[in-house]
């Protein structure tokens, strides 16, 4: 489970059951946001935090009425077997 914290410069989200956070910060134009990172420490991959973390961005994302644009390579993957947030993906 994931923790989103939602500000007027940033879109955080952290796992509670480990130390890793994703964080979206500016350049934020108008309403639309760029994702540059979705740092995961190693020792915690493969067991489905980043995905949990992505979706927690994305979901931040959409109920500001927002739009994003991928700068990072785990999201553009997790985008692309998650076509749900099309609507909210420009680039």
């Amino acid at each position: 489970m994931s923790t989103v914290v939602d500000s007027p410069g940033y879109i955080a989200s952290s796992s509670r059951s480990t130390e890793a956070t994703a964080i979206s910060r500016p350049p934020i134009i108008a309403s639309r946001m760029a994702v540059s990172s979705l740092p995961i420490p190693h020792e915690f991959t493969g067991q489905g935090i980043g995905s949990q973390l992505a979706r927690g961005v994305f979901e931040a994302i959409r109920a500001r009425g927002g739009k994003v644009v991928l700068r990072c390579s785990f999201m553009g993957g997790f985008y692309a077997r998650h076509p749900e947030y099309s609507d909210i993906v420009i680039g």
